[in-house]
């Protein structure tokens, strides 16, 4: 689908925006796509179109597996631009600003390359300029009832495996009162599931106050009484406060779901990965959570194969998510990025085979928590937001699920259930990842 320009008479180019990696890079291409349509332009976010006069490619380059798609969705570009379905190629984000220099080089068919936060420069080699009276206000990307809010920018820890700081740079925080400017704009746009995002939530207003201010900023949103859900997405291990788990626990719009990346659990693991905490300090936080909030999902993830991960490591990783049970688990193999601490101090010493192996094992252990964690939903009812149909069944989410990345519930129901709508589900059955059920 096209959205026509604001004035369609001042240009007739249509602008595609093709935005790959995290939803962060989601915010950022919602943003300038906003800002493009405001200057004349026709703009697309839509896949199956080809022949836009110039295409946008948001890339990430956080690790080789997301390098590699960018750089095959970048090349798949220049093939369309070589055969005339596209007039003006443009590359921007994550991968650009870590290899502008080797990209202009490589693929000197892109005809403008921009890093992180550029969209004054992708305006001003088109032309025109950032409308400041419409921020921030953006063309919601995604189905229109969830929507990422990001609060702050960059990041200031300094783990070993991490370029993030290298590419966003430090922690910026954004100033509250813009932020509930925006809370306000989504709900105008039918946005019943807001999800917070920033690399370090719990780091948000350190920058500002010299205080950590995500509670208060919670608070401020709830006051508002705009939205169904809350989602918070990430929340680092360290900077937990008493205040965070109390807003948490005793607010129904704030989603029982904490997403917290522990990465490993060995103090060895840890001091080389420079997570900044101890094996007992985090195991204190994580029981805290599990006992303070009731009916708490926590979601987290893991890197194995980092350089120095031993055997014992690895089978303490093993017993420590056997014994606590995650409701939700990510495993990433480790990825041996330029620039970071672990690039420059450590050899990449496991082979991939073994990451591989060491990762499906992870995942293994999962799969049986996972099923297990499932059936015992069985005869009792979710509350449910649908997201689509596919065939015989309606997909939704509960609380303790995030858009795209945790499992879904599959109902079958005799009437239509709407996507963006809540309905309550009883559970009939479940799998290792899925859960059915039918309407209450």
């Amino acid at each position: 689908m096209i959205i026509p320009a604001i004035n369609p008479d001042m240009k007739s180019e249509t602008i595609k925006v093709v935005t790959l990696g995290c939803s962060k890079n989601t915010v950022d291409s919602e943003l300038l796509l906003k800002q493009l349509r405001e200057n004349g332009f026709n703009v697309s976010f839509d896949e199956q179109i080809n022949n836009s006069d110039i295409v946008i490619v948001n890339t990430c380059g956080f690790i080789n597996d997301a390098k590699e798609e960018s750089i095959n969705t970048i090349l798949r570009y220049v093939d369309l631009k070589n055969r005339g379905f596209i007039k003006r190629l443009f590359v921007t984000g994550c991968l650009a600003e870590r290899y502008m220099k080797t990209l202009q080089k490589e693929i000197p068919e892109v005809d403008f390359f921009s890093g992180v936060n550029s969209t004054d420069k992708i305006l001003n080699q088109l032309g025109c300029s950032i409308k400041e009276n419409i921020l921030p206000d953006r063309i919601l990307t995604g189905p229109g009832y969830y929507a990422y809010l990001k609060i702050s920018e960059g990041c200031n820890r300094h783990c070993a495996f991490c370029s993030i700081p290298m590419i966003r740079g430090k922690h910026i925080s954004r100033p509250w009162e813009d932020i509930l400017n925006e809370t306000s704009i989504l709900a105008e746009k039918g946005v019943k599931e807001l999800i917070l995002i920033a690399q370090d939530l719990n780091f948000y207003g350190i920058d500002l106050n010299r205080k950590r201010m995500l509670p208060f900023l919670l608070e401020e949103i709830l006051k508002q009484n705009l939205f169904e859900w809350i989602r918070l997405q990430y929340l680092y291990p360290a900077g937990f406060t008493e205040a965070l788990l109390d807003i948490i626990k005793n607010n129904i719009q704030i989603c029982k779901y904490i997403d917290i990346p522990i990465q490993h659990i060995t103090d060895r693991m840890l001091n080389m990965m420079k997570r900044g905490y101890t094996r007992y300090s985090l195991e204190k936080l994580l029981w805290e959570i599990r006992e303070k909030i009731p009916g708490v999902a926590i979601r987290t993830t893991l890197i194995t194969g980092h350089p120095g991960e031993t055997k014992k490591d690895f089978e303490e990783l093993k017993k420590f998510i056997s014994e606590f049970r995650f409701e939700r688990l990510g495993v990433f193999r480790y990825s041996n990025e330029e620039g970071t601490y672990s690039y420059r101090n450590y050899k990449n010493s496991i082979p991939e085979k073994e990451k591989i192996l060491r990762a499906s094992e992870l995942m293994e252990i999962q799969q049986a928590i996972s099923l297990d964690i499932n059936r015992s939903k069985i005869d009792k009812a979710v509350r449910v937001i649908i997201d689509r149909r596919e065939g015989e069944y309606f997909i939704g989410r509960t609380e303790a699920d995030s858009p795209e990345v945790d499992q879904e519930v599959l109902i079958k129901s005799n009437f239509r259930l709407l996507p963006g709508q809540f309905y309550n589900v009883l559970i009939k059955s479940a799998a290792e990842f899925d859960l059915y059920g039918i309407p209450e």
